[in-house]
């Protein structure tokens, strides 16, 4: 069975940083584009970065600069290494696999996503 699991989110001030990871089972991220989708309070789903299965990363204009989105194959873990928080980046944040095509708009729609993990920036 597959299963995405993310951890690391957490509250930070303005300026801080968190590094969020997603362990998954069942699952072999080598050969996938897997990514990274946040959704606020009463907002829709956002895609903030994908990485595609030859290494290739695409991030929102957003959090361009802000963000790394890396992935250990061997460890089958993927990670978004956070920088620069904002108070306007406060969402759940879920790891995301195989969506149709490997874009940060179209992640948000991959086929398996986590639980996701709360990530609150403070002013």
């Amino acid at each position: 069975q597959v299963q995405l699991v993310e951890s690391g989110g957490g509250s930070v001030q303005a300026g801080g940083s968190l590094r969020l990871s997603c362990a998954a089972s069942g699952y072999t991220y080598s050969s996938y584009c897997m990514g990274w989708f946040r959704q606020a309070p009463g907002k829709g789903r956002e895609g903030v970065a994908a990485i595609d299965s030859d290494g290739s990363t695409i991030y929102a204009d957003s959090v361009k600069g802000r963000f790394t989105i890396s992935k250990d194959n061997a460890k089958n873990t993927l990670y978004l290494q956070m920088n620069s928080l904002k108070p306007e980046d406060t969402a759940m944040y879920y790891c995301a696999a195989d969506p149709p095509v490997c874009t940060v708009v179209a992640i948000r729609w991959g086929t398996r996503w986590g639980q996701g993990t709360q990530v609150t920036v403070s002013s």
